[in-house]
């Protein structure tokens, strides 16, 4: 158990005599102005609400409502709502819930990475521009966690993450099967081999997801809940608990209350998105075999905050740590079994043992992370590894640059054995290969000629994707992880190396060389690599490169012209003119320059 956070907080008497005065009542108890406050008023009074609510220095919370019926991966916040609102109310606090823009990563077109900056700039908006003194970030599916966290680092209100969890894990025959997400990936090799029809493929996807929840995999949603604990913004062991425990809406209840303390404390996000947590948060990813998709989230999440945070740290700070997480897609278990395992605090618990635990680094619930996780322990050795038996060692991220592009990774602890053997073996040039490479025009040129004889893609080809980056989709799909031919995967070779653009998901075993910049889309390599030429990747000295003379690479960029598919709607066009690289975050650039704007109040609406 967590040591209990302090509680000494000073707090509203009523009377306005021992408290701060809150941002709120510059709504709604503007000195000297009963005209401005009754028009602040009157609206909220409305449907229920009271002046002894509104006027009595109680702290208003905001909830950042990301659950819907078009986000099922959140709805559980459409149910543990009511619990944020009672711990709110019982701290002392008034709750105002107002929706997010939703995000759900399996129902949105092109794909979901483009609503993340949208949800962005609409929360920051809600956060600024209203009465609010404290939010809750209600998060989940993959992108909530970001654009939450981005939101309120510009913002800097006082904030906490209730994360709504995984579900359930699923079984197959009894048994632990392939989690949501992976077995999607698990069942196109099955399809493409012959082995199961298209009603089975269905059948087993859905049988996947036996819950509410997130992916039950460590996916993006269960790596990015992860990381949000891990930087401090959740309460101790809040991001793994599944969607459908009673353990769940315990922990909105007690986020509820906390939210109403950090008011009073005025205990903001830059005070806890330090570079210390952030540091903190790279471990944990290793540890965990998070997602590919973090580095690019987190270093969003740090530009917004005014915290320097590169791709390059990735590789610095986590590189060398091991695997200790047994949990799809690199390993075998599932999130329930994490949770029962420990979750988060377990992991910061093998952390400590590493010396690797930036212990100053602050909580939200009020104390030190080597404070607030001092009682931490692992339950389940085989779900959460030992030091002395990782699953791998060096399990972190490779950062690579090279002719190809300036800026890619490949996430090292998804090679499997196999793949390790075909490529990554020859005694005279480990940890290397040469491969000719098949370029795609994008995921439907893909799909429409993997299968083409005329390719001649063999056993040691690489497959390359492009136009699948922020600008180039737009909004960068997670396309890269591409299957072989169906031929191939019948002969047994269920993975080529795979290079692309875009991104991947976080539930795919593929060790794909993925968000690269420049993409495609913006010239360099990447847009001039040609199918037959010959790519050498070389780990042990991060590069990836076309083996072709310098003089063919400037003739090629010469003749290269810029295309890309038409704008379909007015925010693809307002996206694509001001998304920054995968490596930089995909960060609308001109909003990275507004940081703390809650400080300044703005203009009277009348």
């Amino acid at each position: 158990m967590a040591k209990k956070p302090p509680n000494d907080a000073p707090k509203s008497s009523g009377n306005g005599t021992d408290r701060k005065p809150l941002r709120s009542e510059k709504w709604f108890n503007i000195a000297g102005d009963p005209g401005m406050t009754a028009l602040y008023l009157e609206r909220y009074f409305n449907f229920g609400l009271t002046p002894e609510e509104l006027q009595s220095g109680r702290p208003i919370i905001g909830i950042a409502q990301t659950g819907s019926d078009l986000s099922p991966c959140n709805r559980i916040h459409v149910d543990l709502e009511a619990r944020l609102r009672d711990g709110i109310r019982d701290a002392g606090g008034v709750p105002l819930v107002f929706p997010v823009h939703p995000i759900q990563e399996t129902g949105r077109r092109p794909t979901a990475s483009l609503d993340r900056n949208l949800a962005y700039l609409g929360a920051v908006e809600v956060m600024h521009g209203y009465p609010l003194d404290g939010v809750i970030l209600t998060t989940g599916c993959d992108k909530t966690t970001p654009a939450l966290l981005m939101a309120a680092a510009t913002a800097n209100l006082p904030s906490i993450v209730l994360s709504g969890g995984p579900m359930l894990d699923s079984f197959r025959d009894g048994k632990p099967g392939f989690g949501s997400g992976a077995i999607a990936w698990e069942c196109r090799q099955r399809f493409s081999a012959g082995d199961i029809t298209g009603e089975e493929f269905i059948k087993l996807v859905g049988d996947a997801a036996p819950s509410l929840g997130h992916c039950n995999t460590m996916g993006t949603a269960s790596t990015m809940n992860s990381l949000a604990e891990a930087l401090g913004m959740s309460l101790p062991g809040c991001a793994s608990i599944p969607a459908p425990y009673r353990d769940r809406a315990q922990m909105a209840y007690r986020t509820g209350r906390r939210i109403v303390d950090m008011v009073h404390e005025d205990l903001t996000p830059d005070k806890i998105m330090t570079r210390e947590a952030f540091e903190n948060a790279i471990a944990v990813n290793t540890l965990i075999g998070g997602s590919t998709n973090a580095p690019i989230h987190l270093v969003a999440v740090a530009r917004h905050m005014g915290v320097e945070l590169n791709v390059q740290d990735w590789e610095k700070i986590g590189f060398d740590l091991p695997l200790l997480v047994n949990c799809q897609p690199a390993g075998e278990y599932l999130a329930e079994s994490y949770h029962r395992a420990g979750g988060v605090p377990a992991v910061f618990a093998r952390l400590r043992e590493l010396g690797k635990l930036r212990g100053e680094a602050l909580s939200v619930s009020g104390q030190t992370m080597a404070e607030a996780y001092a009682d931490a322990k692992v339950y389940n050795d085989d779900v959460i590894r030992p030091l002395d038996n990782p699953l791998k060692q060096q399990a972190g991220f490779r950062v690579l640059t090279g002719n190809l592009f300036d800026s890619g990774i490949m996430k090292t602890s998804v090679i499997s054995p196999d793949f390790r053997e075909r490529f990554l073996s020859d005694p005279e040039d480990p940890d290397a290969f040469e491969s000719r490479v098949i370029v795609f025009e994008g995921p439907e040129d893909y799909h429409d000629r993997i299968n083409d004889p005329a390719l001649k893609i063999d056993e040691r080809s690489t497959l390359l994707i492009r136009g699948a980056g922020p600008i180039g989709y737009p909004g960068a799909a997670e396309v890269v992880n591409m299957q072989p031919p169906d031929a191939l995967i019948k002969a047994g070779i269920s993975a080529l190396p795979t290079i692309g653009d875009g991104r991947q998901s976080g539930t795919s075993g593929s060790p794909s060389i993925l968000n690269v910049s420049p993409e495609s889309a913006l010239g360099g390599g990447m847009a001039i690599v040609k199918t037959g030429d010959i790519l050498r990747v070389d780990l042990r000295k991060g590069r990836v490169d076309m083996l072709i003379s310098d003089e063919e690479i400037a003739s090629r960029k010469a003749a290269w012209q810029q295309s890309i598919p038409p704008h379909q709607t007015a925010w693809q066009e307002i996206y694509r003119s001001m998304v920054g690289s995968l490596s930089d975050g995909m960060c609308l650039e001109p909003a990275t320059k507004y940081n703390r704007v809650t400080e300044v109040t703005p203009r009277n609406n009348h």
